[in-house]
């Protein structure tokens, strides 16, 4: 079972669900990819988590952007257009009945393989797409408990090693981080960057509340997170003040909110840093005390936009 912001409450109706590969439906038990594929042996693709809601996927653009940008750095060229990709997002939803509360999991790899060799030019066919769309809500009792996140040694390297703006299929410094946080007994990893700095979690982007401000990293050292950008937007719209600064764990550990955020679950309240309560400096009590004002306000005001900006086109 997936634990942190990613636990969900098993849905029946997944075990009946219909796969997409290369436009191709398939039962959930019927669904292959060769053991050839790039994905596969190399992790060379990449990849979106769509997030259905009211019939449409929200920040549907800002997805395609980030997919096709990210193929483009990888030199890879998806072989459909983005509208066309929608459309076939959107064929395998509704061959499912899906109208809402569904996660989709959107892959793109470069193919299959003439034979296991990283060189691009031994990819024989045009790149793999699947599309797995699952009926998938966060547990209501992991937004009001809270997160535990410990802080790693595993670093978000720099982009002369592998630029981690790329959302790839080849994510193993977020997987050991995520293992070293599992072995603290986190829920997830607090990740710095190579200055030591705040950069993000293993899989979702990190945010602190000081002073009724809004701070979270520079951005330099983290895929460009979807919701992390409609947070910041919200807090811009509504005058409240936010940064995208540096700042130490120092800073994290005198704040009176933190949260981190990402497609699945939105917003989630943390509550414990290498095991500092989450709680203002000055509070007679040095414990955490549920989501605060920011979080929740931040919740509304997040969930209103994701409704407005969910569409079926481009």
């Amino acid at each position: 079972m997936t634990k942190g912001t990613h636990e969900f409450a098993d849905d029946q109706r997944n075990r009946d669900i219909l796969i997409s590969i290369n436009g191709e439906l398939f039962r959930r038990d019927e669904a292959r990819v060769s053991v050839f594929d790039s994905g596969f042996i190399l992790g060379d693709g990449v990849w979106e988590g769509l997030r259905l809601h009211e019939g449409g996927i929200a920040f549907l653009r800002n997805h395609m952007e980030r997919l096709y940008e990210g193929a483009k750095a990888i030199d890879m060229d998806i072989g459909l257009s983005p509208q066309e990709l929608v459309e076939r997002v959107f064929a395998c939803l509704d061959a499912n009945g899906m109208t809402d509360g569904v996660h989709v999991r959107l892959m793109v790899t470069r193919g299959v393989k003439a034979t296991p060799y990283q060189d691009p030019r031994a990819t024989i066919t045009a790149p793999t797409i699947v599309i797995i769309p699952e009926y998938k809500t966060p547990r209501p009792e992991v937004l009001e408990r809270g997160m535990r996140l410990f802080t790693v040694h595993v670093r978000r390297g720099a982009p002369d090693v592998q630029d981690q703006k790329l959302n790839s299929h080849s994510k193993l410094n977020c997987i050991a981080a995520c293992i070293q946080a599992t072995k603290a007994g986190a829920d997830e990893a607090l990740m710095l960057d190579p200055l030591g700095f705040v950069a993000t979690c293993n899989s979702t982007h990190f945010f602190i509340v000081r002073r009724g401000e809004v701070w979270t990293s520079t951005g330099q050292y983290c895929i460009a997170g979807i919701t992390r950008a409609a947070i910041i937007r919200v807090c811009r719209e509504n005058g409240i003040p936010v940064h995208e600064r540096q700042f130490s764990l120092y800073d994290v550990y005198g704040a009176e909110e933190a949260f981190v955020t990402g497609t699945f679950a939105g917003l989630v309240a943390v509550k414990e840093v290498d095991g500092r309560a989450i709680a203002h400096p000055l509070a007679q009590k040095a414990e955490w005390q549920g989501p605060g004002p920011m979080v929740r306000r931040l919740t509304g005001l997040y969930q209103d936009l994701a409704r407005r900006e969910a569409a079926r086109h481009l």
